[in-house]
């Protein structure tokens, strides 16, 4: 939410996710000041950033993966700042994340890092468990990998293995972390239009960390931009690429600093 606009502090019943004044610094340094950001339910909203943004550190915030130093953080409506990690397992359990890099286990077999969060969240027997990983592999395109290990897997097999295993506990939040990042072209173009598919077909709330511009005005319903620790654009794509803010046009230019 852009300066100057002062956000409700409750969830309203279409959002999902609310941020209001959150600050994160890492070893002295700030990273995010004071940001204001909301995600609808049933959105795909993408995060634009430079380098070093926050765009990353935004999304593990609202995972839960780190606190911050300041703020509030509303999953579901419920404010996750002061929860334990025990109180933290039942929103983390609602949500999806499809780390950069896909962040496989090496020595587990492809249908055993599907299945890890089924082993480890629910009371399913092992050939429902088998079932359910079969089906989800087949849903991202790598029907019967699952005896494979992640070394023998192309970069973009494992981002589609990561985003089956996302998927495991029908989530309903998505959180991606530059998933086309480090791919060549036909490999991206593949990811990017999963991705796209997914929201189209599952109608679950996605947030999108990524540099893909062209990408993201396509599939997305709101852009954002972080730049100086807070968000100093949202809008729809056609309206933020035409936006009279200049660090919007300094980064669609590939200038901002």
């Amino acid at each position: 939410m852009p300066a100057g606009v002062i956000p409700a502090t409750r969830v309203g019943d279409s959002e999902v996710v609310r941020l209001v004044g959150v600050a994160k610094s890492f070893s002295g340094r700030p990273v995010l000041r004071g940001v204001d950001f909301s995600l609808g339910r049933g959105q795909i909203v993408s995060v634009f950033g430079g380098s070093g943004a926050g765009k990353s550190t935004l999304l593990r915030l609202v995972a839960g993966l780190i606190k911050p130093d300041a703020g509030r953080i509303l999953l579901f409506g419920q404010d996750e700042v002061p929860l334990s990690e025990a109180e933290m397992l039942p929103l983390r359990r609602r949500m999806g994340v499809v780390f950069q890099g896909a962040a496989l286990f090496d020595s587990l077999t492809v249908g055993e890092n599907v299945a890890f969060p089924l082993r480890e969240h629910t009371q399913r027997r092992e050939p429902e468990i088998r079932d359910r990983v079969a089906a989800l592999l087949a849903r991202v395109g790598l029907p019967g990998l699952e005896a494979r290990y992640p070394g023998e897997l192309s970069g973009g097999m494992k981002r589609r293995v990561g985003i089956a295993r996302a998927l495991a506990l029908s989530p309903e939040v998505m959180l991606f972390d530059e998933p086309t990042a480090g791919l060549d072209p036909s490999a991206a173009r593949l990811i990017g239009g999963l991705v796209a598919e997914l929201h189209q077909a599952l109608g679950t709330t996605f947030l999108v960390v990524t540099h893909d511009v062209p990408w993201a005005f396509a599939i997305s319903d709101r852009i954002d931009l972080l730049h100086g620790g807070r968000v100093v654009e949202e809008a729809p794509p056609e309206a933020f690429r035409r936006s009279p803010k200049a660090e919007v046009q300094q980064f669609l230019a590939g200038v901002l600093r």
